[in-house]
């Protein structure tokens, strides 16, 4: 008997998996320029630094990160954690914290708490695709929001809640994945306010939040709010080592908390206590504000370098002006075909993410993401020319 396709669970059947990770294991191709992925550069990791830190923690805490632990997280790290957000105006203590691998997780076990097949859940048009994986894997019914150069359009959030009744809202604020748009102050607010009003859980995903080059910093979504409505997800891999995979939920509303916690005991038991005792360790001895700022000005200037080699793209070419984060968001000139494009520039040697995948529904042909945290200021210049060649000879 062969297994076929009718053997997985039904909302699994249409789910083909991340294009960035089938578009990574096109980098091993010896010469390929990448701007397909979200990793930060080599040089802003430091193996010396963890190394050091590693041991550090395992002569002060001994085989107690080596056993098994709480899934709620080591004490220690909710503690340095929460303090590093309360720096980011994230309304939170010790206690409110989960520690989770990565962001990913935290919205997956938020998801698993919340959402049964078939429930809405709104999120930016376009977002990040790894998220419209995980909202696809729970069954849920994806509802695209209208979105500006100041983000979610906040009437037409409220009609699509009238409408749609959703458990769930997903933001990503800052920098945002794809576009690197910026939500307004204004509209912070009053999405707070829409969640409280309506009893819509908003998951305010902030992976980037720290990697700013110009402009003010803004205070979180959740800030604003004071009935727990707001679970704000943060994650260390930007800022220290994406291989360590050591997020953090704040989320206020206890009972909400404590099944987030009962959801991830059944997928992993606890996030590696080692890892959060080198991160725990990172925080503590002041290290983080010295590694942003030095890694801050090399993506300031990578960037740069990439908004710079949009003089190759073809006339009618429009791109955002990220103040932070890792991408840059473009559109061709309307009738251009993204997906076309990136099979020449592939070949050509130069790799990027079609901008189709970042909808729910598809479309938007002539839309591209491009990450300039992974190449040096030379290579992004030799890249955006390539690609430009090969995008005005379509």
């Amino acid at each position: 008997m062969q297994f076929t396709e009718e053997m997985f669970a039904r909302h699994m059947r249409p789910i083909n998996g991340s294009a960035i990770r089938e578009i990574f294991k096109l980098l091993a191709r010896p010469g390929m320029i990448s701007f397909a992925g979200g990793n930060p550069s080599n040089t802003a990791l430091e193996p010396q630094v963890i190394s050091g830190l590693a041991r550090e923690a395992l002569e002060q805490y001994g085989t107690s990160l080596l056993q098994y632990g709480a899934t709620d997280g080591f004490m220690p790290f909710r503690e340095s954690a929460a303090a590093f957000l309360r720096d980011s105006l994230v309304n939170c203590e010790a206690a409110d914290i989960l520690p989770t691998q990565g962001g990913t997780q935290a919205f997956d076990v938020l998801l698993k708490a919340l959402v049964n097949p078939g429930d809405a859940v709104l999120c930016e048009s376009p977002t990040f695709l790894g998220a419209i994986q995980a909202m696809r894997e729970y069954n849920a019914r994806l509802i695209s929001m209208p979105t500006d150069e100041q983000g979610v359009i906040v009437e037409a959030a409220e009609a699509l809640i009238k409408q749609h009744h959703p458990k769930l809202m997903y933001v990503i604020p800052t920098f945002q994945n794809p576009t690197g748009i910026t939500l307004s102050l204004e509209r912070r607010k009053a999405l707070a306010a829409l969640a409280s009003k309506y009893g819509v859980v908003i998951a305010e995903d902030d992976p980037y939040r720290d990697l700013r080059y110009s402009g003010e910093a803004l205070p979180t979504i959740q800030s604003f709010d004071e009935e727990g409505w707001v679970v704000y997800m943060s994650s260390f891999s930007k800022y220290v080592a994406p291989g360590l995979r050591v997020g953090a939920a704040a989320v206020k509303n206890p009972l909400l908390l404590r099944k987030m916690v009962i959801g991830k005991q059944s997928a992993d038991t606890h996030s590696p206590l080692l890892n959060q005792a080198i991160v725990d360790a990172y925080l503590r001895k002041g290290l983080m504000p010295g590694h942003l700022q030095r890694i801050c000005g090399d993506y300031a200037r990578q960037l740069q370098a990439m908004l710079e080699g949009f003089r190759h793209f073809p006339e009618g070419t429009v791109h955002t002006v990220p103040q932070g984060g890792l991408f840059v968001w473009a559109a061709l000139p309307e009738g251009m075909d993204a997906m076309k494009a990136f099979e020449a520039a592939v070949e050509a040697g130069v790799a990027f993410v079609p901008g189709t995948h970042f909808y729910t529904e598809g479309g938007h042909m002539n839309t591209l993401r491009l990450n300039f945290s992974m190449s040096d200021i030379p290579t992004i210049e030799k890249g955006m020319e390539k690609l430009g060649g090969v995008i005005s000879k379509l």
